[in-house]
């Protein structure tokens, strides 16, 4: 459509495109704590229900929209705060009900993130095609309240949990406390270099993550690929990364979660340098294709993990007491840090009067494995302070 006269997106470049997804995205953590706050003060039920309201609202009023800024203002800024009032209380109360099989159990409930894009990738393309834009986003945006709002009702505080809120809620002296009271990560623990790697890990990891996501599409343009198969490989990355999560979150309760963690950060790194990079540059489109099929499946499976696999170590390195709070403040990061990433990867594409080829990509596939590579090590670092006793000294533990 930026390439076509008339639409609200003509003469846009990408990464202005790119802002409204990641507009979205980085307020669905950014967000985080005060999401947390609220259901505590609330509940994750009422909270989430209207995070639905929101999410599906703001579809409806983008198919109004008629310049790009109406497009960053719904899909954005609204669709952001609708996403992380849901998303940040499931995240946020799952964890906590589940110990010996808490691996498996955030793999089946994030493994919902890929069915979803697995489900909408095709089924958008083909909605656009016989109804046009603006009737797809209305029509999803009354298919979202149904689904997301009743789902909500599944949502609410594990007992512990629950009865700490109770003692917390008759300490309050206003009916207002607690709304506006963001929970702050207590002093102790944010000193503690455990707390500083799992923040520098997920800055990295944050800032890289979602730049191939929303790219997808537009590098396999470049490729020849049409842009029905380009909602494919969308697809194809959700179908993975719905599988990976549920497959490796079975295997973090046996070999360690931060051990697959480790595991799983190193190999989306790994995929990056060896096969997206190695696409932008390759002068055979056949040999372009293979390597970006390969790395789409392996990104897929590999780098989505760290977002499943995040909670469940935040909850065993800092206790169900903190996790809450520790949770939001380390999301609300990951938010800043893919309004920072994503833009610059979008900035590094490289436009030419005449297209855009898949050489374009290569400081963007760069950028990415280094930020990935980068949060490798500081989950390295963050598997060698788990191992730290209480007495200061290192302790070789197998299984973390």
């Amino acid at each position: 459509m930026a390439q076509q006269p008339g639409t609200p997106f003509t003469g846009a470049s990408p990464a202005q495109i790119d802002l409204i997804g990641t507009i979205s995205i980085s307020l669905m953590t950014i967000g985080a704590p005060f999401v947390v706050a609220w259901a505590k003060r609330l509940t994750p039920f009422a909270v989430s229900f209207s995070g639905g309201i929101m999410f599906g609202l703001s579809l409806i009023l983008a198919s109004f929209g008629t310049r790009l800024w109406h497009f960053q203002l719904t899909q954005g800024l609204l669709m952001g705060l609708g996403t992380s009032s849901s998303y940040m209380v499931a995240v946020t109360v799952a964890p906590a009900w589940f110990k010996v099989h808490r691996g498996l159990a955030m793999g089946i409930i994030l493994s919902g993130t890929g069915v979803g894009g697995l489900v909408w990738a095709p089924a958008l393309k083909a909605c656009i095609d016989g109804i046009g834009f603006r009737n797809t986003l209305r029509l999803t945006g009354g298919i979202s309240v149904a689904l997301i709002a009743p789902a909500s009702c599944a949502l609410s505080w594990e007992p512990r949990t629950r009865a700490q809120l109770e003692v917390e809620r008759t300490a309050r002296v206003s009916r207002m406390d607690g709304v506006l009271k963001v929970p702050l990560v207590d002093a102790r623990i944010a000193r503690t270099r455990k707390f500083a790697a799992q923040a520098v890990g997920a800055i990295f990891q944050a800032g890289a993550y979602y730049t191939p996501v929303f790219f997808f599409a537009s590098f396999a343009s470049t490729l020849g690929y049409s842009a029905t198969a380009g909602a494919n490989f969308i697809a194809i990355s959700n179908a993975c990364n719905a599988v990976g999560k549920i497959i490796i979150g079975f295997a973090s309760d046996h070999v360690g979660r931060l051990n697959t963690l480790l595991l799983t950060t190193l190999i989306s790194a790994v995929a990056t340098f060896g096969f997206w990079l190695p696409s932008t540059v390759s002068q055979e489109e056949s040999s372009s294709r293979s390597l970006f099929v390969t790395f789409t499946i392996f990104y897929g499976i590999f780098a989505s993990a760290y977002v499943s696999l995040f909670p469940a170590t935040l909850l065993e390195l800092f206790g169900v007491q903190n996790f809450a709070s520790v949770n939001g403040v380390l999301y609300m990061v990951r938010g800043m840090a893919t309004l920072v990433g994503t833009p610059v990867g979008g900035l590094l594409i490289r436009r030419s009067a005449a297209n855009i080829g898949p050489q374009s990509f290569e400081g963007m596939s760069i950028l990415v494995a280094t930020l990935l590579s980068a949060a490798t090590l500081a989950v390295l670092w963050v598997r060698i302070e788990a191992m730290v006793g209480a007495d200061g000294k290192l302790q070789w533990l197998w299984k973390l």
